[in-house]
């Protein structure tokens, strides 16, 4: 796995150092807290995090073995209505088979200076909500009362799971400051966590190991008989060691969102933890994620996954038809491609795990993400191609930092051939063979294979996706425009517009082009290609506008590209920490033809311009000419690669500072 510099991956090798704190304790809110006005560090933050503090421990009871507590206590500060929001929390948990996540709020209280004293709020039952989210997942809801600006608001969330496999995340920074924030782990020496740490900003961190005991009480009964008299009770002490962590950051800022960032959260400054071994006295060590092959081995070797992939017959005959006639492999994946997408709806199930297996899925037509992809795997092989799942943690699910289950929450599949790998996905309607969805273009994936050999597999694409547009359009002396546009996607950009199309009726599709475009006119409106997957789309249109142009002093000021100018940086901060991610590889071109009206001519034309950055990053070209009454504008802008180091990123930021002033110069007609 390449990862980015800036990960600092943890296997509990941390620096140790000693921490001094103030104490907090829940109920202890100060007058000073609820004076105050605005944050210390950030005067423009709508709410701070006062402290959050909170540990995870596994612990023995005698009912179920080791189980996970989690405890987090919270005090929030509102400073702005605009921060009310945050006196509304979630608290997620996990429901597998016939047990779930127990979740209980306690110390709910909302704190209000009045008269200069405080007063404080009770939250109630009605303030709490139970929600489902699917069978997998559910929710418990809190809303503080008595908000008003100046509030501070405290809880405390107790979570108790009957496993020890995952550990929750700790989040150290949220999008407000945070005073401070502080974690402890309570670990018994049977079990070793793998521990990854992500973000900008590193937490102390100490560490000690002390004895602790597990008290297993045993009762005898007398047998039948009544041999052995009354029932006796005993009990035996077993002592272990217990190492216990705590992680510590004092002012934290808030993490702000920027321009083309894939997840923010693959950036904020937290703790992630996954069993790795566990380690029981005079037993074989049982390893769960130790390095990417063993994963991936266990995850292949799961019922609801490996075994899904060899079952066949329920399809065999229906493919058979599919491939009819396709005589080449890109005829037999695409057919069979097509097929899958047309026969099963996704559900908007992300997993890697079939939910009620493919057989029954293809049968009710709809199914989750593995259903569908692992169907597809086998239908591939069944028409003799090497096929193979690949695991893959979607944008929303985060990079997959170390080896660890977890990491993954989605599933495609892959053909490898002589010229490289082949990436399906029959859950989107428009995807086509190595055009996947863009919740699947997240770094890296994992291909397995059946002898459970595995290797890492890109994901990110490669092929520039094209958006062309032909555009002719004159002027008159009034300053009214009107002309036509003929715009051509490729690859991505054609997938995107084709769910843009899709997803609207024409006349609001329309609307929503025109009020983008400036508020133009649209008639005689055309599409082409928009079901014919492997063909661009192509769009069509006429157009009119009356504020295209600014008539000044009797001369008409104009900007050639029209609404199609890009007229705003998307990269503003001085300083980027994160990588740029474009999605996908682009190039747009303009080929625009303008009329200007008669009794004028140019007095002002936009110079020439070349602009390339370094390694083959990108570049932009601009040039008019001028014959006669009409200008000939040829644009082109490309980016070469889907993502960008935040170490180009200054070169990035110059690179569309000047495309902008290049794009934003006006062309100047006088009257003659």
């Amino acid at each position: 796995m390449k990862f980015i510099k800036f990960f600092t991956l943890f296997a509990f090798l941390f620096f140790v150092s000693k921490i001094t704190a103030q104490e907090f304790k829940l109920g202890k809110v100060s007058i000073d807290e609820l004076k105050e006005k605005r944050h210390s560090k950030d005067t423009s933050a709508v709410a701070a995090i006062l402290y959050k503090k909170g540990n995870s421990k596994v612990e023995y009871n005698q009912n179920d073995g080791f189980v996970l507590t989690t405890e987090v206590e919270t005090r929030i500060k509102i400073y702005k209505k605009e921060g009310y929001n945050y006196a509304n929390q979630t608290i997620g948990y996990s429901i597998s088979g016939g047990s779930k996540e127990n979740v209980q709020i306690s110390d709910a209280n909302t704190f209000n200076l009045v008269n200069g004293k405080i007063e404080k709020t009770k939250l109630k039952s009605d303030g709490i909500f139970d929600e489902l989210v699917n069978k997998f997942l559910g929710r418990k809801k809190i809303t503080m009362p008595n908000i008003s600006e100046g509030s501070v608001i405290e809880f405390k969330y107790t979570v108790k799971a009957p496993y020890v496999s995952w550990m929750r995340d700790w989040k150290f920074q949220y999008d407000i400051p945070v005073n401070h924030s502080e974690f402890t782990t309570y670990i018994p020496e049977y079990y070793v966590y793998n521990v990854m740490q992500k973000g900008y900003v590193f937490p102390k961190v100490t560490s000690d190991r002390k004895t602790a005991a597990v008290i297993l009480t045993s009762k005898e009964r007398p047998d039948a008989r009544g041999v052995g008299g009354a029932t006796s009770f005993s009990q035996d002490k077993i002592e272990y060691f217990e190492d216990k962590t705590t992680y510590v950051i004092d002012n934290l800022p808030a993490i702000k969102e920027e321009s083309f960032v894939n997840n923010i959260d693959n950036y904020r400054s937290a703790l992630s933890y996954e069993l790795s071994v566990i380690k029981w006295p005079n037993k074989p060590i049982e390893a769960y994620s130790s390095d990417w092959s063993s994963v991936v081995k266990t995850i292949y070797n799961y019922d609801d996954f490996g075994a899904e992939l060899n079952k066949t017959g329920y399809f065999e005959e229906d493919v058979k038809a599919v491939l009819a006639g396709a005589n080449t492999s890109d005829e037999k994946i695409f057919a069979i491609l097509n097929y899958v997408k047309s026969k099963v709806k996704w559900d908007e199930y992300q997993s890697y795990t079939c939910d009620k297996g493919v057989k029954k899925a293809y049968q009710e037509k709809v199914g989750n993400c593995a259903e569908i992809n692992l169907m597809l795997t086998a239908m591939l092989r069944y028409a003799g191609l090497t096929a193979n799942p690949v695991l893959v943690s979607t944008r929303s699910n985060g990079i997959p930092l170390f080896p660890n289950r977890t990491a993954f929450n989605y599933v495609i599949a892959a053909v490898e051939t002589p010229n490289g790998n082949i990436l399906l996905d029959a859950t989107d309607k428009f995807s086509t063979p190595n055009t996947l969805p863009l919740r699947a273009l997240n770094w890296n994936g994992r291909l397995i294979r059946k002898d459970g050999t595995s290797e890492e597999v890109d994901l990110m694409p490669k092929k520039v996706s094209g958006d062309n547009i032909f555009m002719n359009y004159s002027i008159d002396s009034e300053g009214k425009i009107t002309g036509k546009t003929r715009r051509q996607y490729t690859d991505y950009n054609a997938m995107i517009t084709r769910d843009n199309i899709s997803g609207l009726k024409e006349e609001e599709y329309l609307e929503k082009l025109e009020n983008r475009n400036n508020k133009i006119e649209i008639s005689e409106y055309s599409k082409t290609n928009e079901k014919d997957l492997l063909l661009p789309v192509i769009e069509t249109y006429s157009f009119a506008g009356t504020n295209l142009c600014e008539l000044i002093g009797g001369k008409i000021y104009i900007n050639p590209m029209l609404f199609f100018t890009e007229d705003k940086n998307p990269f503003k901060q001085e300083v980027r920490e994160y990588p740029v991610d474009f999605g996908f590889p682009f190039a747009d071109k303009y080929n625009i033809t303008i009329q200007i009206p008669e009794g004028f001519a140019v007095e002002t034309l936009p110079a020439p311009a070349v602009m390339t950055m370094e390694d083959n990053l990108g570049a932009f070209k601009y040039n008019i000419a001028v014959s006669g009454n009409v200008l000939q504008l040829v644009v082109a802008h490309q980016i070469n690669d889907a993502i960008v180091s935040s170490e180009k990123y200054e070169m990035l930021k110059e690179y569309y500072k000047a495309m902008i002033a290049k794009q934003t110069e006006k062309i100047v007609l006088k009257r003659i």
